[in-house]
């Protein structure tokens, strides 16, 4: 018997909502793929973006061919299967294969060592899933060239090695029926990225890696009923009202508490930031790492607290801030926090649909690798760590932990503070710690993320929503570079790209930054960590 699905909120009031919400007949207009649930202007987006909302049926003719794909690469040996993939083509995956202790190894990072680790192991019995909506991500075409040099190399045919999954008509679609490669999955166009978790950029990485992924849709075909229904006991209603309709309170720290299911508040944290930051308004998700983070423990006065519960563990106390417990099976809680994002995005009055500001970040990555100018000098260097910022930020800081004194003084009482590392993150597990510390001493909402994978994620949020972040850039010599094939620059000169680009589309929008590179990286982690302590 599966875990039911459910949502229990404390901790504040939503009734007005909830019966707004069944009288406008929202749940019921959303299964009917009503476009105009968000407004004039967001209505030409919305028509091209509701097929998710259907998945768990309309999915159901990809088990067959997942299914018989494994079965022949299995045949031949071929187990090991590594994604190449960011953001929504990449988190879904990541969160299912975790849940279910299945292997699959996810490339989301341009970091040199990371690329280098990934095509330099078990090439043998490597297959690799090259997964991109749009069809032309810079990171994973650039993932994806290097693991055909790297198959070449070995005297492997890389065509034969390689599964895409992509929107018809796509770049990589149309590079795959040319190349030849083993298969080429089609995804549904009407599903942003973020909405994908049940379509092939969810269900084919997952399943070649052994997950029985007719699970998950089972799981959403028996709650979307219930999630469909207007009535106020509609649990993503009620989600949804936590999330968007907690008065002055829009920073929602999510944790794991024994749900079961590993990874989800990164991939709710996606869903949620890219879908509601924007014009200046928005919901920024905190993913933090468990439920003594700092927090939790003492929330401040505009944070709301999302629990993932298992329905048969222990209740724990509530804390003094509204406060959501969901527990439920993996496929149910996809389309349960896809549905009450999609409320939330109407009760913010915004488009849950586009992301006006990823764009942005993109845009300057490419000048500067048209341009490749000179890195800028430091301000200053303390050790190991060579120390960038405005003069008006810094002041007369001389130091690392004087840098992040003063970049923490812009921190307001309505702030966030974001960590952005631009390293590997398999090498740099430990830096994670610092999240941590930052949220201890400043009492305010940290969040944490792997450049430049989180560009897709709350990347977003960063720009388009309110303008209370202060953002702490963390960069890194990356040692021995990975060439990419057939472009003028290497791994590591895109990395510094991205980092350098997003750093100035913020800086351009009055956004506090200070960016630390560390020279030596395990001598100035430890400093940093010190710092901030």
């Amino acid at each position: 018997m599966r875990e039911p699905l459910r949502v229990t909120v404390s901790g504040g009031e939503y009734d007005d909502v909830l019966r707004r919400l069944t009288e406008e007949k929202f749940a019921s207009r959303l299964a009917a793929t009503d476009a105009t649930l968000w407004g004039d202007e967001a209505e030409a987006e919305a028509s091209i973006r509701l097929n998710w909302v259907g998945l768990h049926e309309s999915s159901r003719p990809l088990l067959a061919e997942i299914d018989a794909l494994r079965a022949d690469l299995w045949g031949e040996g071929l187990d090991r299967v590594v994604l190449c993939g960011m953001g929504g083509s990449s988190l879904a995956p990541e969160v299912i294969t975790r849940t279910f202790d299945a292997d699959l190894v996810v490339l989301d990072s341009t970091a040199p060592s990371a690329v280098a680790r990934a095509t330099g192991t078990d090439l043998e019995r490597t297959v690799v899933v090259v997964s991109s909506k749009s069809g032309g991500t810079v990171e994973t075409d650039s993932q994806r060239r290097a693991f055909v040099e790297a198959f070449t190399a070995a005297g492997i045919d890389a065509a034969s090695r390689i599964v895409a999954i992509t929107d018809p008509g796509s770049p990589l679609s149309e590079l795959a029926a040319k190349a030849g490669y083993r298969k080429v999955f089609h995804a549904d166009p009407n599903v942003g990225g973020r909405y994908s978790a049940l379509t092939a950029f969810g269900l084919v990485p997952s399943g070649l890696a052994g997950v029985d992924v007719s699970d998950l849709l089972d799981e959403a075909d028996e709650v979307a009923p219930e999630l469909f229904t207007d009535s106020p006991d509609n649990p993503a209603l009620r989600l949804g009202a936590w999330l968007a309709a907690s008065p002055g309170r829009d920073k929602a720290v999510l944790t794991d508490a024994g749900s079961g299911i590993a990874g989800f508040p990164d991939w709710a944290e996606q869903l949620i930031s890219e879908s509601t930051g924007k014009h200046g308004t928005g919901v920024l998700p905190a993913a933090v790492e468990s439920p003594v983070a700092p927090e939790l423990g003492h929330p401040a006065d505009d944070v709301i607290l999302g629990l993932l519960v298992h329905a048969e563990g222990p209740e724990a106390p509530a804390p003094p801030a509204p406060t959501a417990r969901v527990s439920g099976p993996l496929g149910a809680q996809f389309l349960l926090w896809e549905v009450a994002t999609a409320v939330a995005g109407r009760l913010l009055g915004i488009n849950p649909f586009d992301q006006p500001d990823v764009e942005s970040a993109k845009a300057a990555t490419r000048a500067l690798l048209d341009e490749r100018p000179e890195s800028d000098p430091p301000a200053f260097v303390d050790g190991p760590v060579e120390v960038r910022g405005s003069a008006d930020l810094l002041g007369g800081a001389r130091t690392v932990g004087a840098a992040v004194d003063a970049l923490l003084a812009r921190l307001g009482d309505d702030g966030y503070l974001a960590v952005m590392a631009y390293l590997d993150s398999g090498r740099y597990q430990a830096l994670v710690d610092v999240r941590a510390a930052l949220a201890r001493r400043t009492s305010r909402p940290v969040t944490f993320g792997w450049g430049p994978r989180f560009l897709h994620s709350t990347g977003q949020y960063h720009k388009g929503g309110p303008p209370t972040g202060v953002f702490l850039q963390i960069t890194g010599d990356p040692g021995d570079d990975v060439a990419i094939p057939g472009r003028p620059f290497g791994f590591a000169t895109l990395l510094a790209a991205q980092a350098a680009g997003d750093a100035t589309v913020l800086t351009g929008l009055g956004r506090p930054v200070l960016r630390l590179h560390l020279t030596d990286v395990d001598a100035g982690s430890s400093a940093l960590r010190d710092a901030v302590r």
